[in-house]
């Protein structure tokens, strides 16, 4: 599955993408994860047992907003 997360408030620099990349990439079944500073968006490419809702609450945890 994929999921895209547009308009993720805060991340102003290469320490916030590699934050996001860290916090996001540890949940079990995220195989890929990609931020895009300028866009400030965030893709992941994911299969069970991780969820759309777990990655949401990681991006959040990381110190971000959706």
């Amino acid at each position: 599955m994929e999921a895209t997360f547009k308009n993720v408030g805060g991340m102003r620099c290469q320490g916030c993408v590699d934050k996001l990349e860290k916090f996001i990439g540890e949940i079990d079944g995220v195989e890929r994860v990609q931020v895009d500073l300028s866009a400030k968006s965030v893709q992941v490419d994911f299969s069970a047992p991780a969820t759309q809702e777990q990655i949401s609450e990681a991006i959040l945890d990381a110190g971000f907003e959706l």
